[in-house]
């Protein structure tokens, strides 16, 4: 069933990224209200593995 792995991977990566979405507003919010400035590099994207496998082959040589 390696086909339902994968779609239930594909779903738990997508509510990974929800919740990071999420985080990122709350966090916002939060320092906001705080009265401090905004983190910086925050709003910042993980890699995906291709990219990761990409940026491996470049620094390989």
């Amino acid at each position: 069933t390696p086909a339902l792995l994968l779609s239930d991977q594909e779903q738990l990566d997508e509510e990974i990224n929800n919740l990071r979405k999420e985080l990122r507003v709350k966090v916002n919010r939060l320092y906001e209200a705080q009265g401090k400035p905004e983190l910086k590099g925050f709003n910042l994207n993980p890699m995906t593995a291709e990219e990761m496998k990409l940026i491996n082959r470049i620094l390989e040589g």
